[in-house]
């Protein structure tokens, strides 16, 4: 996985981010809300003797750092290019961030967001709620089925889903505390939450999306 990411801001200033399916690991010291132990995630299996520092924060550094003054809703251009095809949008910065975040959160090495790395192996730049839903639904009913091909028991009532997103959340809070007190501007604080209002959409109404879908695509809800 090769993701490229170029923001062009209406002043003519560029900033470019690289995304691999290896975390990356900022040289130098770190700042202390980089720390594990600093608004550590209720849900983290790690230790701070084995890893000082929390992978998810680690990775995400360098893209709050470029953005931690800047105005969500500015406009700007974005292309993005990965191994197949381009994306072009002209957007706010929050949700160009919003998509960025999140992929490089899904790399990141955390063991619970980990969960979202199959997903980030096909990254779709400015999903919106629909699209983030029925991307999620696939994929795990399609990890149902390879299950079932193997003689394991398969969760066709997508309970596992429900549970997942709800293990995210606490990550997504943890990570916007992290944050809160080192961003003047709002750009980075704005699509996290966009990123933990999409995750919420899962957890808590994943019903009333799918029935939404269903409207959609002609089935018994139309």
């Amino acid at each position: 996985m090769n993701v490229h990411y170029d923001f062009r801001f209406q002043d003519g200033r560029t900033v470019e981010f690289q995304v691999t399916d290896k975390p990356s690991r900022p040289s130098g010291s770190l700042p202390s809300w980089t720390k594990l132990e600093h608004c550590q995630c209720s849900n983290c299996p790690l230790k701070a003797a084995e890893s000082p520092h929390c992978p998810a924060a680690t990775e995400i550094l360098p893209v709050v750092e470029a953005f931690r003054d800047e105005d969500a809703y500015q406009k700007v251009e974005v292309k993005v290019t990965d191994d197949r095809r381009s994306y072009m949008k002209q957007t706010a910065l929050e949700e160009a961030l919003r998509s960025l975040l999140g992929l490089k959160m899904a790399t990141s090495g955390c063991p619970v967001l980990s969960e979202l790395k199959p997903m980030a192996v096909h990254h779709l730049p400015f999903a919106n709620t629909d699209e983030f839903i029925m991307r999620s639904v696939s994929h795990y009913l399609l990890q149902q089925y390879f299950a079932k091909r193997n003689h394991q028991t398969p969760d066709w009532e997508l309970k596992g889903l429900v549970e997942r997103n709800q293990r995210l959340q606490l990550v997504n809070q943890a990570l916007w505390q992290r944050i809160h007190s080192v961003c003047k501007g709002d750009s980075n604080l704005k699509a996290l939450l966009n990123f933990f209002s999409m995750a919420s959409s899962v957890s808590f109404s994943l019903e009333s999306q799918l029935r939404k879908l269903e409207a959609k695509m002609g089935g018994e809800g139309a």
